[in-house]
């Protein structure tokens, strides 16, 4: 550095200054803030969020919707909409239909922390409460076709009964795979897709095969 000390710096060259950083304009969604807005527009905003998810999966396509805003109410309420339905006991029945109810829920919720540790020891990127969000709005086609079986056992339970309610499970049960699949398969590494489908499906099938072998007592 011996040559910077014939370095001298002309006094019409102004050496001093303001450092400023240029800041944008305060948005007034930056003051905006949850807490302090009404409980009905809360409940409302939640509300349109789990409609949106429904259309989603009733028109499965590549998406990332129920990836980034996921939220487990609406599986929640397909759970328990399900194990209501499924109970079917009768009001002269002896049994409550309490023990089918718990066990139609552990078996929906214990099936999908099964599917999601599958996933992330498979290498997925897909994070714990995402998969069950997706997989949880993803029974909604067999909470539909759950529906469409007690309005058929209405009529009766004969064979014609059981090949619509046939019919009508298995293409629910199609639409849930499918569905769940479009989502999660772009999480998945892709030599092991087919590791994460398969468990996917089996979910699924027994779901369908609770609702297909559901009788009133």
């Amino acid at each position: 550095f011996a040559g910077l000390a014939d370095v001298s710096i002309s006094e019409d060259i102004p050496v001093e200054g303001e450092i400023t950083v240029p800041v944008g304009s305060r948005s007034p969604d930056d003051d905006y803030s949850t807490l302090d807005e009404p409980v009905r527009d809360t409940i409302l905003r939640d509300l349109k969020a789990v409609g949106k998810k429904f259309v989603h999966v009733m028109y499965p396509k590549k998406s990332s919707a129920l990836l980034r805003d996921w939220d487990l109410w609406g599986p929640l309420v397909l759970c328990v909409s399900l194990a209501l339905m499924l109970q079917g006991g009768s009001a002269d029945s002896k049994d409550d239909g309490g023990p089918q109810f718990a066990e139609v829920f552990v078996i929906i919720w214990f099936g999908a922390v099964v599917i999601t540790l599958n996933s992330k020891l498979l290498g997925g990127t897909i994070s714990f409460f995402q998969s069950l969000c997706v997989l949880g709005y993803c029974v909604l086609p067999l909470t539909m076709a759950m529906l469409v079986c007690r309005l058929v056992l209405l009529a009766g339970s004969g064979t014609v009964s059981f090949i619509i309610r046939l019919i009508v499970v298995a293409a629910m049960f199609g639409w849930s795979t499918l569905a769940s699949t479009a989502f999660l398969a772009d999480s998945q590494p892709p030599n092991r897709k087919a590791l994460v489908v398969y468990p996917i499906s089996l979910f699924y099938f027994v779901i369908s095969w609770m609702i297909l072998t559901f009788t009133p007592q």
